[in-house]
């Protein structure tokens, strides 16, 4: 379906479609939600050292103080409070109640979702607050909060309150550098962190050296989880509250299938590459007791971000592939997922887990049982002004070479770790041949683009061409408005969740580059078009198995513009 939507447009003479195969058989992928959302304004500490002529140089690679990066944050006494404790035990209720009194606060999460529920409650608690993501700015008059994205959070204002969610993802191979970049930059008289118990003696080790003053606080589950002695065994035994956990988009739907067919329920369906919206409405849906949709069918995305009333969780596995190998689910995943079953507030008096399979209760009883193990790093990341001014240094040399070579020097204290930079890379090796800023191509390389979604890394790639050559990219030069239709095949579906993407990207894009991404509005109304289509298919379609027909990335590509001019024919076509 999505090779109607998209025009082909070829690559310049340095062959970057090559790269764009050679880059894609890479697992490594990023949610749109996963990346850097924007240039961070960090100071930039460096450190005298001298050459062996005794000529005194700067280290930009010196990266082994990163809390003396934010001379404002410094300035204050800040009183720090880690609120930790497992999934539903209303941490994160606390600190947003002190935030909601507070004269002034921002609020940062790890995900769009979030950001979105709090602006929504302090809103309507009358406490005016503006909503501030990598794809969306709404400006609430005389607001003196903010919910923002955590890639988001201004390190340059001031606060009374601030609240950090999810702060052991601090820890997170892709993202814990901008969780770092708040802990240490954002500047509030009163910082409240929520999340697992796991980060608290990192996060008290590296507050050793701002000179806050720190408090912890732990909560208890606020209602009882019950891990069951016994697989759930017929899928007749599914009820009302239920929710399925697969992870893989092709098992989510089979098992949609079959819960359905048995002509008692029907299911609302969550994973990570559905839009935001619709992930939303899906859960509102499961939520609604009114609803038909009384089980959910979902990915781990259930993890964090959505408020649900699950009664009982059941793991159809305890396996994941993680985009290098098949594993074990880690002890954190499997409690932040059982721990969504038992929300208070609900109409459960419990929360259950247990699974389809008997050999995964054990595995499921041991890691409910266990402690998740103590955090030992934070992430960290080059800023492009430490990009900028190590560049100076290498005239030359494309972006690429510079960030491998600045990874390659850097020097880190033992509490932290670079931030995998795959994608960052990945990016950087299709845009360098072309004639833009180094600024620019920075902002190309953190924008939220999947490299491993054809379309979407094709997408990027077009939109970076065309603002090479002109300063100016219209939507119309990739994108026919008007043809989006809902799709019959889960295959379609994905083709479609990949032209979501492309016009997230757009309108992120929009944002960083104002005046020569006019189509802002266009992309913002698409997008939402495609978050209803794709709704529309997950009310009216269960699984049909898609036509085996295999194309490799060259060929998908070139049927592009054939299968535009066929649709405009009236032939109706769908993978």
């Amino acid at each position: 379906m999505a090779s109607i939507l998209l025009r082909r447009r070829r690559i310049s003479a340095s062959g970057v479609s090559r790269i764009l195969q050679a880059v894609n058989g890479d697992s490594f992928r990023l949610d749109t939600e996963s990346k850097c959302e924007t240039i961070a304004s960090l100071g930039v500490r460096i450190s005298n050292y001298s050459s062996g002529k005794g000529t005194a140089k700067f280290d930009f690679t010196d990266l082994t103080r990163p809390h003396t990066w934010y001379p404002n944050a410094r300035k204050k006494n800040r009183k720090v409070f880690l609120h930790v404790g497992p999934t539903n035990s209303g941490k994160t209720y606390h600190a947003l109640k002190r935030l909601e009194s507070s004269p002034s606060g921002i609020y940062c999460g790890p995900l769009r979702l979030l950001a979105w529920e709090v602006a929504k409650r302090l809103n309507k608690a009358k406490v005016p607050c503006d909503l501030i993501t990598g794809q969306e700015k709404e400006e609430v008059d005389g607001a003196k909060h903010k919910a923002v994205t955590v890639e988001m959070a201004d390190v340059t204002s001031d606060y009374q309150c601030a609240v950090i969610d999810e702060m052991q993802m601090l820890g997170c191979q892709t993202r814990g550098f901008s969780f770092t970049r708040a802990l240490f930059g954002i500047a509030a008289d009163e910082l409240h962190l929520c999340g697992d118990p796991a980060a608290v003696p990192l996060i008290q080790e590296l507050l050793k050296v701002t000179g806050d003053d720190v408090e912890v606080q732990s909560y208890e589950r606020l209602l009882p989880l019950v891990p069951l002695e016994l697989p759930l065994g017929s899928f007749s035994n599914i009820r009302t509250g239920d929710c399925i956990v697969s992870f893989s988009r092709k098992e989510i739907y089979r098992l949609k299938k079959k819960i359905e067919t048995g002509g008692r329920h029907l299911c609302s369906v969550v994973y990570g590459s559905l839009p935001p919206e619709t992930r939303t409405r899906q859960a509102t849906r499961f939520n609604d007791a009114s609803s038909e949709f009384d089980v959910l069918v979902a990915s781990d995305a259930i993890g964090m971000g959505l408020n649900l009333n699950i009664s009982r969780i059941i793991f159809s596995t305890l396996k994941k592939f993680d985009g290098t190998e098949m594993r074990d689910l880690t002890i954190p995943e499997i409690k932040q997922i059982a721990g969504r079953a038992g929300r208070y507030g609900s109409k459960f008096p419990w929360g259950e887990v247990t699974c389809l399979d008997a050999e995964d209760l054990p595995l499921l009883h041991s890691s409910l049982k266990s402690t998740s193990p103590i955090l030992e790093k934070a992430g960290v990341f080059p800023s492009f002004d430490l990009i900028y001014m190590y560049s100076r240094l290498k005239p030359k040399r494309g972006l690429y070479r510079i960030l491998e070579d600045f990874l390659e020097n850097a020097k880190l204290s033992e509490n932290y770790f670079f931030a995998n930079c795959e994608e960052i890379l990945k990016v950087a090796a299709v845009i360098d041949g072309l004639p833009l800023s180094l600024q620019d191509k920075y902002t190309f390389c953190i924008s939220p683009v999947d490299m491993n979604d054809e379309i979407s890394s094709q997408g990027l790639t077009q939109f970076a061409q065309n603002y090479a050559k002109r300063g100016l990219v219209h939507l119309r030069e990739i994108f026919t408005p008007g043809t989006l239709e809902v799709p019959k095949t889960p295959t379609a579906l994905k083709d479609l969740e990949s032209i979501h993407k492309v016009l997230e990207l757009y309108v992120w894009l929009g944002f960083r580059f104002e005046e020569s991404f006019p189509d802002h509005e266009l992309a913002s109304s698409q997008k939402d078009i495609c978050s209803s289509l794709i709704e529309e298919f997950l009310e009216r379609f269960g699984w049909q198995k898609p036509m085996s027909r295999k194309l490799t990335s060259n060929t998908k590509l070139n049927s592009l513009m054939e299968k535009l001019m066929e649709n405009k024919k009236g032939r109706h076509l769908c993978d």
